[in-house]
């Protein structure tokens, strides 16, 4: 960073520093949308790849091809990766939250019909519409501290809970235990870490654990909701 004072003691070198200053910004506000970029190539070659992941999974791990976390955790992943930078505005980080969620869901549609297999992307686009932005703000905001980052924690961390939950309260006999305890697990150890070195203070904590457990008993109701209609 450029140093304030002497520009104001030198005032006939700020004029020739200001090209270069504007031209430097205007690279590092690229970066966001050139990562955004990547984000959006990896979400349709990883929907594609759990559709195929489908066959070649052991079943311990098997449903993590065929549940919500699943690509919840990897539209979280990506959007945490391109929004490290402190510069990524909440807005881009909702936008590639439901971007990536409905490509992931579009690159199994098309993976499904290269393998011979039908499947009807319609509910879970809405779903990824709907949900994809506060996936992608929450993701983004593990890198921030305080409210921001209890609430993102919470949204997180809740999917992964209430995943956990219906996955061992109402297709465990077909699936069996393993990858659902797995889920859970990674939930706790994401709301231990972050409440360890981000959330610091009554509030932040409150809201983390309070609202992961609102996020998670919404996940339950909503989801049964949904395997009713499907």
């Amino acid at each position: 960073m450029p140093d304030v004072t002497s520009l104001h003691d030198r005032p006939d070198d700020r004029s020739p520093s200001t090209p270069s200053l504007r031209a430097g910004s205007a690279a590092r506000d690229g970066q966001p949308w050139s990562r955004g970029a990547v984000v959006l190539v990896a979400s349709v070659l990883l929907g594609g790849l759990t559709s195929y992941a489908q066959g070649f999974l052991p079943d311990a791990v098997a449903p993590f091809a065929n549940s919500a976390s699943g690509w919840t955790l990897l539209t979280a992943l990506l959007v945490a990766w391109s929004a490290r930078d402190p510069r990524v505005r909440t807005g881009h980080a909702a936008t590639l939250g439901a971007a990536s969620f409905v490509l992931l869901t579009l690159g199994y549609t098309v993976a499904a019909d290269l393998r011979g297999y039908f499947y009807d992307p319609t509910m879970f686009g809405v779903v990824g519409l709907v949900v994809g932005p506060f996936v992608g703000v929450a993701a983004a905001w593990l890198w921030r501290t305080g409210v921001r980052a209890a609430l993102g924690t919470a949204v997180l961390v809740g999917v992964g809970l209430g995943e956990s939950v219906y996955g061992l309260t109402t297709v465990v006999e077909t699936t069996g235990a393993t990858y659902w305890v797995a889920i859970g697990v990674v939930a706790l150890v994401l709301l231990g870490g972050m409440l360890a070195r981000r959330l610091r203070g009554g509030l932040p904590v409150t809201i983390a654990v309070a609202g992961t457990a609102v996020v998670a008993a919404a996940f339950v109701l909503a989801y049964r909701a949904l395997g009713t209609i499907g």
